[in-house]
């Protein structure tokens, strides 16, 4: 016995007009007729075709707006759609539409649904016509014209105006036409060049804040301002003392290199490469300033100060020698030789002070030494 073999029976979908969607002829691939399947590089141009969803209402306003001006810039510049197509969107709807039946007549049928109150709208919403816009700038800026006047120019051209024009929407129109002075009676007076023509820059500077307050005073925006006008003055004046602090304990180049002329108040100095740190009394602290730790010698000031300690050593002054303690972790070099925490050293004149790549030189005022030496043998 043959083996019976099933047949299966497909199931036909029937195809609607959304399955089929044309292309216009300028980007429909054309076979030769040997090869039916499209090319590799025919189907990337097609699949970069962007899809732009066009309805009825988009679709009346696209040939209403074409019909009157007769230009696709035009429409693209002055007609809302519900979308924002661009200029090659808006011209190849239009290509569809005039060529295409397989889109144009589902078009046509859509438009056909729209209600009468929508279908108005549009039309008097729709871009003017060049003939209708020089019959309105004939009637005269001067002439004051009344809703009758515009009631008579519809009737006497009714071939020109629009089906959906009204009395009340030409002298809209006009009114627009008025304020932009392109009515035949009114002329656009031409730029002196002579005159000068103030920007916004310039008409701001010439007003100040004081002319603007006073026409207005505000209790409370005074107060705000007196409040940061005293707050400023307390700020600079911290800033003037502590400037007198540091031109006390720190001296710098003004014109060249470091003097090496100290006064008489002066026991020694660390010059520095930028700052130079003056000696004003029997000891001082050296170290690294904080906001809440103060030192009389600030290594911050020369250079990159972040691993010396807070209080790294002192300087003391004992009968006409000084001598350098260290208390902190990095060595202190002097000469060459390193001072490690918790050891001293004695300075000498001209020596040189190292730590963590700042150098300093050490120089003593012999004048107030001896005259210290002096005093305390007197005494």
């Amino acid at each position: 016995m043959s083996q019976m073999v099933p047949q299966i029976r497909t199931l036909k979908r029937r195809k609607f007009d959304d399955d089929e969607v044309s292309l216009p002829k300028k980007l429909i691939p054309v076979s030769d007729g040997k090869n039916k399947r499209p090319k590799k590089h025919q189907l990337n141009k097609l699949s970069t075709i962007p899809h732009v969803k066009w309805g009825p209402k988009d679709d009346l306003k696209l040939i209403l707006a074409v019909q009157q001006s007769c230009d696709l810039s035009m429409v693209h510049k002055c007609v809302k759609f519900s979308h924002k197509p661009s200029y090659q969107d808006i011209e190849e709807r239009w290509y569809q539409l005039l060529y295409i039946p397989e889109i144009s007549n589902p078009a046509t049928k859509a438009i056909a649904t729209l209600s009468i109150e929508e279908k108005s709208a549009i039309q008097r919403k729709t871009l003017w016509s060049a003939k209708e816009e020089v019959i309105l700038q004939q009637v005269e800026a001067s002439s004051q014209p009344k809703i009758d006047n515009f009631n008579t120019m519809l009737y006497q051209h009714p071939l020109v105006f629009h089906p959906s024009r009204t009395a009340k929407d030409l002298m809209i129109h006009w009114d627009r036409l008025r304020q932009y002075s392109l009515l035949v009676d009114q002329t656009v007076q031409p730029l002196n060049l002579g005159d000068t023509v103030l920007n916004f820059s310039d008409v701001e500077e010439q007003h100040t804040d004081e002319d603007l307050l006073a026409h207005h005073t505000d209790p409370v925006l005074q107060n705000e301002l007196r409040k940061i006008d005293r707050r400023h003055k307390h700020e600079i004046k911290k800033l003037e003392e502590d400037i007198r602090q540091w031109h006390t304990m720190v001296g710098g180049p003004e014109n060249g290199p470091f003097s090496f002329e100290l006064d008489n108040e002066t026991y020694a100095a660390l010059r520095g490469r930028l700052v130079r740190y003056l000696m004003r009394s029997k000891e001082i602290t050296l170290g690294r300033a904080t906001p809440t730790h103060q030192v009389d010698v600030d290594f911050s000031l020369e250079g990159p100060a972040w691993k010396i300690s807070k209080k790294q050593g002192i300087i003391k002054h004992h009968a006409g020698e000084f001598f350098l303690w260290n208390f902190g972790k990095r060595p202190i070099y002097i000469g060459g030789r390193p001072v490690i925490q918790g050891c001293h050293s004695k300075l000498y004149h001209n020596c040189v002070l190292e730590i963590c790549s700042l150098k300093f030189t050490f120089l003593i005022n012999s004048n107030m030494v001896n005259n210290t030496k002096n005093s305390d043998k007197a005494a």
